[in-house]
């Protein structure tokens, strides 16, 4: 139930609906509306009051919603119309900036337009492009950079530089204007220039600058102009020294300069050239008075002026007259001119051709020479390989008696002699030794003058070279007196063992020779990455005048020396065979101070191949019995010489004069030899290394030697690939000893 005392509920709801800031007459309104609606409700049967009553205070709770909602509407509106308002305020303000803005711009002097990042023009002033009138009307906002381009490229007031057309200006400025920032010259109306500098904002957009410098461009002219006819001036005496026709323009073809030798090549009057002539007037000049040659015209010089890029340089020969040369020399100058030159060139085109035609003549007698020269070298040639025939001839025709003479001797060794007898047989020997030292030198030097020396460079140990040295050599060193050291050495080196071998030799007999007194050293040291050879002696010494022609053949420091002492070709040897195999020979010598020679060897980096080992130790063995050696030799003295020989020393020979007997015999007797000593050279028919390997073919490995006075290094390769050792006649008979009187190796079968 309601409280009595409270208020009535329809009168809350009607309070509830009006507002309190209505005005008086408005609320009085509202409550007889209110009232008319009780009165309609209270008049209404009983059983609708309920539920008129509740639409009733639905309508009440709908009113106060629709009264907040309007507040809130009404708010909203009213910030609305504020922010409607302060935009309308800003937009005001913006566009009076920009119109400030275009103001501030059209009272600058010079044209401007603005770009936005994407290229499209924002505004411009009037001043841009405003030489440009025929394009104006189309410089407004909105136009793209590429159609701002392509419109002032179709001007008709658009200037083009020298050399480029429409086409090529439009790449150019699409290409500058990638830069942020460029500046350049470009005339834009008659004779009406502009700088144009083109710059990039923080946002990426493009403002160009039109800035007209059409006085300072005249000034500029002006003043080159003044500076051009200054130097006309300076130069026109300078020119009329010169014996050729001289003339310069600038870049729009016009004359600036030229000398009267111009004038008089061309057979004008001195009025008929003046300054400001333009080219093509010239080039009139020129094509009616020369004649070009076949195929050229004056308009070949015509298209080289007017190239954008001329080449360096323009060149052209004409006559007149027949006879008259004349040659039109071109060249391009730093500032787009070019200067012209005219230069009779008929004296010289005459002397050239005297010049040729005894050119000509010099030349065939040159060819005459040169034929004759041919022929005299192809002679020397031919004298030269005479010359190393006939010393291998003789050498080897010497070396056969001589080989003979000394088995005969070596046969007499053990027989009863006479002390007279004796002393006569060791003179025989030694002169045998000498000849035979001579002749293997001029065998030597043959081979390494003519180029047939072979060489085989290889890892090599000095060790045992040196070794092999001192036995060889201490006992002429003792019987001199003189003490001979050759230190023992580890060292490593690329050489040729023959060679090196020979050149030691020569040096340390050399040594002993010219040393009376006192020592030789031969001694190995490292020097840098090298090992050096010394041969160093305390003998005479070598004057400084005389150490180059030691090395000359048949040279000798002590002329009153005898041939057995040598011919002076050692040196000489050594001197070429270290050239052959690369090892720098070196001389320090004074008089009375010794001599020291030096050889230089490349350090080898693994070890040698190691040398062969001999077939049997040197001795007889007694227990072999008696040794059975086939000889093959076809020259009769010499077989008989070593036939007694070798039956002295207990041996037993079955001797034959060629290699078919030798065959023919082992065929038909089935006799087995111990040894095997074949000459080399056996006449005409098969020669001693075919006989050996049809031999051991027959027999198998046999030990064997070949015999011969041949030197050549063909042989030497064919007998190492056979595997058999070689005596060189004059046979040495310790070798020979020592290969007959070994043991005997099992024979492989």
């Amino acid at each position: 139930m309601n409280d009595p005392c409270s208020p009535p509920v329809g009168l809350n709801a009607a309070r509830a609906l009006l507002d309190r800031n209505d005005p008086p007459e408005r609320q009085t309104e509202k409550l007889l509306t209110i009232v008319e609606a009780l009165i309609r409700r209270a008049e209404e049967t009983t059983e609708d009051r309920g539920a008129a009553w509740a639409q009733f205070q639905r309508a009440a709770m709908l009113e106060d919603q629709v009264r907040d909602r309007t507040r809130d509407l009404e708010r909203a509106l009213d910030l609305l119309n504020a922010s409607n308002a302060r935009l309308a305020k800003a937009h005001r303000e913006t566009e009076a900036a920009r119109q400030n803005l275009a103001s501030a711009i059209e009272t600058i002097q010079e044209g401007f337009a603005l770009f936005d990042a994407n290229d499209v023009m924002v505004l411009c002033n009037s001043r841009f492009n405003a030489l440009l009138p025929d394009i104006r009307a189309q410089m407004q906002p909105g136009l793209s950079f590429t159609q701002y381009i392509d419109c002032a490229a179709g001007s008709a007031h658009l200037g083009m530089p020298p050399g480029m057309n429409r086409a090529d200006w439009r790449r150019m400025r699409l290409a500058r204007h990638q830069q942020h920032h460029f500046i350049l010259t470009q005339q834009m109306g008659e004779d009406r220039w502009v700088q144009v500098s083109e710059h990039r904002t923080h946002e990426g957009g493009t403002v160009i600058l039109q800035t007209e410098v059409t006085d300072l461009v005249r000034r500029e002219r002006a003043a080159r102009g003044q500076l051009r006819d200054d130097q006309a001036a300076v130069l026109r005496p300078t020119l009329e020294h010169l014996k050729i026709g001289v003339c310069q323009f600038d870049l729009r073809l016009h004359l600036l300069v030229w000398n009267d030798r111009l004038v008089e090549f061309l057979k004008l009057t001195p009025g008929a050239v003046w300054p400001g002539m333009h080219f093509d007037e010239i080039l009139t000049l020129l094509s009616g008075r020369f004649t070009f040659p076949g195929g050229q015209s004056v308009r070949q010089l015509s298209d080289w002026v007017r190239r954008a890029q001329r080449p360096e340089t323009f060149q052209m020969e004409v006559t007149r007259e027949g006879s008259q040369v004349y040659e039109i020399f071109a060249k391009e100058l730093p500032d787009g001119g070019f200067v012209l030159s005219l230069e009779d060139i008929t004296q010289m085109r005459t002397t050239l051709a005297e010049l040729s035609r005894a050119n000509e003549t010099l030349e065939a007698r040159v060819t005459e020479r040169t034929w004759e020269l041919e022929d005299a070298l192809a002679s020397a040639e031919r004298a030269n390989a005479s010359r190393a025939r006939f010393v291998a001839a003789a050498s080897h025709d010497l070396l056969q008696p001589l080989s003979a003479a000394k088995l005969y001797l070596a046969s007499l060794g053990d027989d009863a002699l006479t002390e007279a007898a004796g002393r006569t047989l060791d003179k025989a020997q030694n002169a045998l030794m000498s000849v035979e030292g001579i002749l293997g030198a001029l065998l030597d030097i043959s081979r390494l003058e003519s180029g047939r020396a072979a060489i085989e460079p290889a890892p090599l140990a000095l060790g045992p070279v040196f070794r092999q040295l001192a036995d060889e050599f201490a006992p002429a060193a003792a019987l001199k007196g003189l003490r001979l050291r050759i230190r023992p050495t580890e060292a490593m080196v690329i050489s040729d063992r023959a060679y090196l071998r020979r050149i030691l030799q020569n040096l340390i007999s050399n040594a002993l020779r010219y040393t009376e007194t006192g020592s030789v050293l031969v001694a190995a040291r490292k020097r840098g990455g090298q090992w050096r050879v010394e041969v160093r002696d305390s003998g005479l010494g070598i004057a400084e005048a005389e150490q180059e022609l030691i090395f000359r053949e048949f040279h000798r420091v002590d002329a009153h020396a005898s041939a057995s002492e040598g011919m002076g070709l050692g040196l000489a040897i050594v001197d070429r065979a270290a050239a052959l195999l690369g090892h720098p020979l070196s001389l320090q010598s004074a008089p009375g101070r010794g001599s020291t020679f030096a050889l230089d060897f490349a350090v080898a980096c693994k070890q040698p191949s190691q040398e062969p080992e001999a077939d049997a130790a040197m001795g007889r063995d007694p227990e072999a019995g008696d040794v059975l050696v086939l000889l093959v030799e076809n020259d009769p003295e010499l077989s008989r010489a070593m036939v007694q020989l070798l039956e002295k020393w207990g041996a037993s020979v079955l001797d034959v004069s060629s290699g078919e007997e030798a065959l023919d015999l082992i065929a038909s007797t089935g006799v087995e030899p111990d040894r095997l000593l074949i000459d080399y050279q056996l006449g005409s028919g098969i020669d001693g290394l075919e006989c050996l390997q049809k031999l051991q073919d027959m027999l198998g490995q046999v030990p064997a030697r070949l015999v011969t006075a041949d030197r050549s290094e063909e042989m030497r390769a064919r007998a190492k690939a056979l595997g058999v050792r070689v005596l060189q006649k004059p046979t040495p008979t310790d070798a020979l000893e020592e290969f007959l009187f070994g043991a005997v190796p099992a024979r492989k079968a």
